[in-house]
C-alpha cells in the first residue's frame, strides 16, 4: 500500500478495526493487503458470521439502519402504535410471540423504505402469503378469504409514509406507487 491518499485511508479504518479483532483471512481475502477497501467491502467479505459483523452492525440493530433502535425496541414501538394484532387477519400478537413479524406496507421490491412509517405488525403466515402484492390487492384478497383486515391501519401507514417521504425526501420509486395505493384505497 505504497501510495494511499488520506481519504482512502479513512475508509480503511473500519476494515482494520475488524482485522485486529479477527486476524487472518476473512471471506477468502486478506484484510490489510489493499484488496478490500471500506466498510461495505468488509461487511460483504465477512459473510453471515454474526460475531465478525458485530463491529459494523451491532447485534440487535437492523442491517440497513445501524444507528436506529434495536429491532426488538422498534417492534415494540410499532405494536404500541398500531395495536397488538395482525393487520391482515387480526390474530392477537404480543412481544416475543413466535408468529410476530414486521410487514412493509409498500414492499421493498416496489421501492418501499425500511422506515418505521412503512412497517406494520403482521403474523408470519400473512406476511409470507402476501409476498409482494400491493396493499390494496391484498386487502381485497383477505376480505375474499373471509378475513377482516384492518383497512384503517393500512391507510394510516400509507399516509404516514407519504408525510415522511415529503419531509425527508428521496424514495423516487416509492412515490408514484404510494400515490396509486392511496387512490385505490380512497375508492374502495
Amino acid at each position: 500500500m505504497a501510495s494511499i491518499d488520506a481519504e482512502h485511508e479513512k475508509r480503511l479504518v473500519p476494515v482494520f478495526r475488524i482485522w485486529t479483532q479477527h486476524p487472518g483471512e476473512v471471506g477468502g481475502a486478506r484484510l490489510g493487503k489493499g484488496r478490500l477497501s471500506g466498510p461495505r467491502a468488509a461487511a460483504g467479505a465477512l459473510g453471515s458470521s454474526s460475531g465478525r459483523r458485530e463491529a459494523i452492525f451491532p447485534r440487535g440493530h437492523r442491517r440497513g439502519d445501524p444507528t436506529g433502535p434495536p429491532a426488538t425496541e422498534r417492534l415494540e414501538r410499532i405494536l404500541l402504535r398500531d395495536g397488538a394484532e395482525c393487520v391482515w387477519c387480526r390474530r392477537a400478537l404480543a412481544p416475543g410471540d413466535r408468529h410476530l413479524s414486521l410487514e412493509h406496507v409498500v414492499p421493498r421490491l416496489k421501492g418501499g423504505p425500511a422506515w418505521a412509517e412503512n412497517e406494520v405488525v403482521a403474523c408470519r403466515s400473512c406476511n409470507r402469503k402476501r409476498g409482494h402484492a400491493s396493499p390494496a390487492e391484498w386487502l381485497d384478497e383477505c376480505e375474499r378469504r373471509g378475513l377482516r383486515p384492518n383497512r384503517a391501519a393500512i391507510r394510516a401507514s400509507l399516509e404516514r409514509l407519504e408525510r415522511a417521504i415529503a419531509e425527508r425526501g428521496g424514495q423516487r420509486r416509492a412515490r408514484p406507487y404510494l400515490a396509486g395505493q392511496l387512490r385505490r384505497l380512497a375508492c374502495s
